[in-house]
């Protein structure tokens, strides 16, 4: 069975699943409200159209999929973005409003303005976003009958319901939240995401919302972004294939009111490691989620000469059918790990390399140890940890990725039928 959790709760350098209780607070960010209602785009009801809404504009950074094929929202959002600013989010799942043409931009177009009057600000400070199955039109009617009911249901404590509008072949809601101390003030950081197939690194198949009540400088807020991103959702991979409608984007409101942080502030590198870890906490979610997937699987690659060659080698592995295949098998097949290091592009020495699944070490110097006789001990763990030791330098990476199993054939073979 997936271990399932809808609400992953962080702490800097302290990150943990928590499983949303009855009795669990609901997550708040100060100026942030949310809304999710069903507006009938998907045949089974569920909900399917989001709202996030800052109070008041937010300082607004955004990164996108860079897929030549891009989604109309994406196109959008593309010319938007350079202003920096933004004060709500609008987004739809069931229908991706990709390969659409002309007419798929004009509705995203719609959406922006009929959102932004419905709330009584400017179009400009609206963003639009759409994800599930690509070419097909906007049902218009559907989303803009919904629009009223979805506004009037925003709500402080509603995130989670915004968080499961916006999933599509996910099994749970992904969410995260956590606390910041800046200059003696308490900051909040939360976010959403969806994503489970259709992930490949360079962003992947997913949307994900962050917000956040810290003052941040523009340039800072889209730097720390970058740096966020750079290290979990495009180190993450479940199934190789790239999105249309990729998206990753933060508001930050400024409503704890400390002096806002630029590069060179004494708290900056705090906030960032905070964001840094709040995306991979997403992204970890994600790979527990990957369709079909049983086994989240995190790659470390380590004693590398550059950080660059640590990340081509753990991406070589974590893409890697076989492997994938092996862990679902509960097979501790090291020789398929090796070839896939030996074919990643990175230079190294057979005969250093140590391997390692969950703490067990079954290659030494490049010979294998003999433990992996009994792949049982091996994956008693729900979660699977490779590490590989390089010994050819100091830097390291971190992937992440999932089993491939059956079910993942089933659930894209018939993904509209």
């Amino acid at each position: 069975m997936k271990q399932r959790a809808s609400c992953h709760r962080l702490r800097l350098h302290d990150c943990r699943i928590m499983k949303n209780t009855a009795g669990e607070k609901t997550v708040q960010v100060p100026g942030f409200r949310f809304a999710g209602v069903s507006a009938g785009i998907k045949e089974s009801g569920e909900r399917d159209l989001a709202l996030i809404y800052s109070e008041r504009p937010a300082v607004t950074a955004g990164l996108f999929t860079t897929n030549r094929v891009k989604a109309a929202p994406v196109k959008l959002a593309l010319r938007k973005i350079a202003s920096r600013k933004g004060q709500a989010v609008i987004i739809n799942s069931g229908n991706a409003n990709a390969c659409t043409g002309r007419q798929g931009l004009r509705d995203a177009e719609e959406i922006n303005t009929v959102t932004a009057k419905e709330l009584g600000i400017s179009p400009g400070l609206v963003y639009v976003s759409s994800t599930g199955v690509i070419g097909t039109p906007l049902p218009m009617e559907k989303i803009k009958t919904a629009l009223p009911r979805l506004v009037k249901r925003l709500s402080p404590l509603s995130l989670n319901d915004a968080a499961s509008a916006i999933m599509t072949t996910d099994t749970f809601v992904k969410a995260c939240s956590g606390k910041v101390r800046i200059g003696g003030k308490t900051g909040t950081i939360a976010g959403i995401a969806k994503g489970a197939g259709m992930i490949c690194p360079h962003m992947a198949t997913l949307l994900c919302y962050i917000f956040t009540d810290i003052a941040v400088r523009p340039g800072a807020l889209d730097r720390a972004l970058r740096e966020a991103v750079n290290k979990s959702f495009n180190r993450l991979t479940v199934d190789n294939d790239m999105s249309t409608n990729d998206t990753v984007m933060i508001m930050a409101n400024g409503l704890l009111g400390n002096k806002p942080l630029t590069t060179r502030s004494a708290y900056y590198r705090r906030f960032s490691n905070a964001l840094n870890e709040a995306a991979y906490s997403l992204a970890k979610m994600i790979a527990r989620d990957g369709e079909g997937a049983t086994t989240p699987v995190e790659i470390i690659v380590k004693g590398a000469a550059k950080e660059r060659d640590a990340e081509k080698a753990a991406m070589a592995i974590a893409g890697s059918m076989l492997v994938k295949t092996a862990i679902y098998g509960k097979d501790p097949n090291w020789g398929r790990i090796m070839a896939a290091l030996g074919r990643s592009g990175v230079e190294i020495d057979e005969e250093k390399i140590d391997i390692y699944i969950n703490k067990i070490k079954v290659v030494s110097r490049g010979a294998g140890t003999g433990k992996d006789k009994s792949g049982e001990g091996i994956f008693k763990d729900r979660e699977v940890t490779v590490t590989v030791d390089l010994k050819a330098g100091r830097e390291a990476a971190r992937v992440l990725t999932c089993d491939l199993t059956e079910g993942y054939i089933r659930i894209n073979a018939h993904y509209r039928t």
